[in-house]
């Protein structure tokens, strides 16, 4: 089942948090630059999903992308930049949502504390790279 809602309300929040994101490090916002960078990468994930099955309720689709991958389903043409995707996925995936809204409880770091220029900097590249293939797979599927 393909949902030409689903992805494009994804791709939406996709483009929404990486315009963010931009906007966060523009302002030196390191933490919130990594969170709507998350968000950005996290919904780039489901707009692929949602082109061929529901989305599961989760702040890791890097599972289901995987899954998706392995059953063939997706065009030669696009395969190789979702399989992109899958480390950028892993590496902002629900560890990282926890750190940039609670910090690190057992060293007891602020959110505040744990982000930098770099980390934004490589959240934000994630971000990027992750919404231009998101809007890349909508539009060879829905056009």
């Amino acid at each position: 089942m393909k949902s030409q809602l689903d992805s494009r309300y994804r791709l939406e929040l996709a483009e929404g948090f990486y315009g963010e994101a931009n906007q966060d490090f523009e302002l030196s916002r390191w933490r919130s630059c990594v969170d709507n960078s998350q968000l950005a990468v996290e919904n780039s994930g489901k707009t692929v999903i949602a082109c061929f099955r529901p989305v599961e309720k989760s702040h890791n689709p890097a599972k289901q992308v995987i899954d998706l991958i392995k059953t063939g389903e997706i065009s030669l043409e696009l395969i190789d930049d979702i399989k992109l995707m899958v480390p950028m996925l892993r590496n902002l995936g629900f560890e990282e949502h926890l750190k940039t809204d609670y910090g690190d409880e057992n060293t007891y770091k602020s959110p505040w504390e744990l982000f930098n220029k770099d980390d934004a900097s490589e959240a934000l590249e994630m971000a990027q790279k992750c919404s231009r293939i998101a809007r890349r797979v909508y539009e060879y599927y829905f056009g």
